[in-house]
């Protein structure tokens, strides 16, 4: 009688426990940044930013960087659309949303490409991950440092789908890069990103960028979500020839999501902003990415060709420090003072921070890469490396200190100049 009481209550733990777990994970992502950025496809040139360099998790907008990779696998010979590759057992292992595949099935690269732009499927891109990697492990690394190719110094990459993992970072920044690279290096490929809808195993996928529905315009690119992340959107869209790519990350809902990207790639137009919390859908239940909502009949379009991205520093020095867990950050600097302003009474206390890293010998390292930059401009400085907390994990802030303010900025911009990642640090912030 004991024993049956005692696995009774034991079985209520559990249950409360799971159920406990789901409402979590069903939360709205109110903790997730938002970031946004607006770039001319063919330019680079940014038109809007608003904290564009803040790290967040790409969430499914990784994908983008597993279809890049199988599209250069395309072009090189390594894959042909009609290959047949095969399902292991950790592809079918993956969370929704998926295809449903099972192990020892195969799968047509096509219909895994269409799978991940329409459907956003996690098994079909683990599928592609192995065949190109071997392992999906060793995919990411491909990914990391194709990423490092491309420019994207913020992004980290663990997985080929996006699921979660808080060591999967990157920036809003960083995926208009892949975007416009998506575009230029591969624009014979983009039409896929345009699908509405996929038939795979007698059933109809529509595609999760529902936005497409409804923006002039639009032809892609991709949309992501988890909790750690928020409701993230690639986008991009062309107008009387020219072609915009947006990025917004840590949308609070797909509407209010894809209301600002709509906002956004309006204002770049030159057209009449609308109202950002004006709801445009009316169907808001989402699942691990977005709702099934029915999709209109494809529209074929043809991107704009974009000029081949070159790997830059971003436009300006940024100052506002964010932590993350094993990558440094930065976001949009301040505007310089106007001329004639009183100079801070502790013009000397100004500081540069070269990244948050998730050990103190990191840190380390990378103030030496940094002083071998810029050693004239560091003569001076101290080395401070501050262990500090990051939501329940522990980073350590390696920063230079003891400038003043232009010398503060003269190294960020020669360390960025360089490819390192450095952001200002005032007075008025803590140290």
């Amino acid at each position: 009688m004991v024993g049956r009481t005692v696995g009774t209550v034991a079985r209520g733990l559990l249950a409360a426990l799971a159920l406990s777990g789901a409402m979590l994970a069903s939360l709205p992502a109110l903790a997730a940044k938002y970031a946004a950025i607006v770039v001319d496809a063919r330019t680079g040139e940014v038109l809007h930013e608003e904290n564009a360099d803040t790290i967040t998790h790409p969430a499914s907008l990784t994908k983008m960087m597993t279809l890049y990779l199988t599209f250069d696998a395309l072009d090189e010979g390594r894959l042909t659309l009609d290959q047949a590759l095969p399902v292991s057992s950790w592809a079918e292992a993956q969370s929704p949303t998926k295809l449903g595949l099972r192990a020892g099935q195969s799968l047509r690269v096509e219909q895994a490409i269409l799978g991940l732009v329409t459907k956003s499927a996690n098994d079909a891109a683990v599928v592609l991950a192995e065949a190109l990697g071997g392992s999906e492990a060793k995919f990411a690394e491909m990914m990391t440092r194709k990423a490092r190719e491309l420019g994207m110094r913020s992004t980290v990459f663990r997985n080929a789908n996006g699921l979660p993992n808080m060591e999967q970072v990157t920036t809003a920044r960083d995926f208009s890069l892949l975007s416009r690279a998506l575009l230029s290096d591969h624009s014979k490929y983009y039409p896929y990103f345009s699908r509405r809808n996929f038939v795979y195993g007698g059933r109809s996928l529509h595609n999760h960028n529902r936005l497409m529905l409804r923006y002039e315009g639009m032809d892609g690119i991709k949309t992501g979500y988890t909790v750690a992340s928020g409701f993230n959107l690639a986008a991009s869209a062309v107008r009387d020839g020219r072609r915009l790519v947006a990025v917004v990350m840590g949308g609070k809902s797909a509407v209010s999501r894809d209301a600002r990207m709509a906002v956004l790639l309006d204002k770049a137009f030159g057209k009449p902003s609308r109202d950002a919390d004006t709801p445009v859908a009316a169907n808001d239940d989402d699942d691990d990415e977005e709702d099934d909502a029915p999709a209109a009949k494809p529209v074929a379009k043809a991107p704009e060709k974009a000029a081949p991205v070159k790997a830059k520093a971003p436009p300006k020095a940024p100052s506002k420090v964010e932590f993350a867990s094993a990558a440094s950050t930065g976001a949009a600097a301040r505007p310089p003072a106007a001329k004639g302003a009183a100079k801070d009474d502790d013009d000397a206390d100004w500081g540069v921070q070269v990244g948050a890293f998730s050990t103190r010998d990191a840190g380390a390292r990378a103030l030496t890469q940094a002083t071998k930059q810029a050693p004239f401009l560091l003569r001076n400085a101290k080395r401070n490396i501050t262990e500090v907390k990051s939501g329940q994990a522990k980073v350590f802030r390696a920063r230079m200190t003891g400038l003043d303010e232009a010398t503060a900025r003269k190294i960020c911009a020669e360390l960025i100049k360089h490819g390192q990642r450095c952001v200002t640090v005032s007075p008025n912030e803590k140290l």
